[in-house]
């Protein structure tokens, strides 16, 4: 004997066929199943009855509850909401604390100046996915007298993207009033931070990368005053050599010249590390390598001056670029630099046959006089379809 509930039935009784001989008189019958009978009870009709009872006062007293617990908070909505805003910065500002205490941040020096001064700076992110001691700090300088626009050079993977991006980092945390990941900091306020990093398309607006790349610069360049902070990664990439390097040189130019804003741009393009000798407030930096045994070392060090190599092709060796990929276009890469015009290997060309002239007599066709003296022996008057056909065959085989 079971007691189950479905929503048809309510609650009933439920006997195998083997023991329905035994059932009580008042069993009601409701159902026959396959192996059994359901039957219901007048007490199970009343025991029915108030637990359904009991659920309907469960969701209205649920109800009640909560609508008062609703107007409660709604009466006093100004309180609670400004002790869960003061709660919200009091757990940001503990955050803070903490992570500058761990992690050995300091107090930067923020002023009203147009200067960004950091010593050993680090990326607050990246420097805890790596073990403790791994993260090699920088220094880094702008001012807007004199140290304006910083053109950074290097190859990929050398950490061009981690030394602008963390700077952009340090300035927003200095600005909110954190401790910063750097030994010494004088940070100068800025109206507003841009940055241009990255490579994505849209495709449903139908926006190559390189659109998406000149709307953001574009907003930049309409935007930004002289107390903003520009971060700018690699403007230009998106689209041919010489258009890239005229874009890049034009929008470094127009940020010193128009704008005046600190701007860290961030290039592969060696051209541009010509703009210090006719811009005076643009210099160039480089995030240091080395070569060595015919490998290259990233040293992740930004120093003064360029670099004249991107190392592309060791980059793409470590990359795990197949050896006959990477041999090939060191060969290519040895061409271009000695100038040789560079040319697909191909088989040797036919020699051209020789040009007729346009007055020359054409020359003779073997067996035409013997044609000739056959077609004139013939009357297509005369001929059946099958004599015609033979004829043909016969004139195909005089010029065999």
């Amino acid at each position: 004997l079971k007691i189950n509930y479905n929503r048809v039935f309510g609650y009933f009784i439920e006997i195998s066929r083997s023991r329905t001989q035994n059932v009580p008189e008042d069993y009601v019958r409701k159902q026959t199943m396959r192996n059994a009978e359901r039957y219901i009870t007048a007490e199970l009709a009343e025991l029915e009855g108030r637990v359904l009872a009991a659920q309907e006062e469960r969701t209205r007293l649920e109800a009640e509850l909560f609508t008062a617990l609703r107007d409660t908070i709604a009466a006093h909505q100004e309180r609670l909401l400004g002790i869960a805003r003061r709660i919200a910065t009091l757990d940001v500002l503990a955050g803070l604390a903490e992570a500058a205490h761990r992690f050995h941040y300091h107090r930067p020096l923020v002023d009203t100046s147009d200067k960004l001064e950091l010593s050993g700076a680090r990326h607050p992110v990246i420097e805890r996915n790596l073990g403790t001691g791994e993260f090699i700090p920088n220094d880094l300088r702008l001012s807007g007298s004199d140290r304006q626009v910083l053109v950074i050079t290097g190859p990929n993977m050398a950490g061009k993207s981690t030394i602008i991006r963390q700077t952009a980092i340090i300035q927003l945390m200095a600005q909110m009033g954190s401790f910063v990941p750097a030994d010494k900091a004088q940070i100068g306020l800025s109206d507003r931070i841009f940055t241009r990093v990255g490579a994505s398309d849209n495709i449903s607006r139908g926006e190559s990368t390189f659109m998406v790349e000149m709307k953001e610069t574009a907003g930049i360049l309409r935007h930004a005053t002289a107390r903003s902070l520009v971060i700018l990664d690699e403007i230009g990439r998106g689209t041919s050599t010489y258009d890239g390097v005229s874009i890049a040189w034009a929008v470094a130019e127009y940020v010193h010249d128009r704008i005046g804003c600190r701007t860290l741009f961030a290039t592969h393009y060696h051209e541009l590390t010509a703009l210090p000798d006719i811009k005076p407030r643009i210099h160039n930096a480089a995030v240091a390598v080395r070569e060595w045994k015919g490998e290259i070392v990233f040293l992740r060090k930004l120093v003064n001056g360029s670099v004249n190599r991107s190392y592309g092709i060791h980059v793409a060796s470590l990359a795990g670029v197949p050896a006959e990929v990477i041999t090939r276009a060191r060969g290519i890469l040895k061409s271009l630099e000695d100038g040789e015009s560079l040319t697909l290997p191909h088989p040797k060309a036919a020699e051209p046959e020789p040009q007729l002239s346009l007055f020359a007599p054409p020359p003779p066709v073997p067996g035409l006089d013997r044609i000739a003296e056959r077609l004139r022996a013939v009357e297509p008057d005369t001929l059946s379809p099958r004599e015609a056909l033979q004829i043909i065959y016969d004139l195909i085989s005089m010029l065999d």
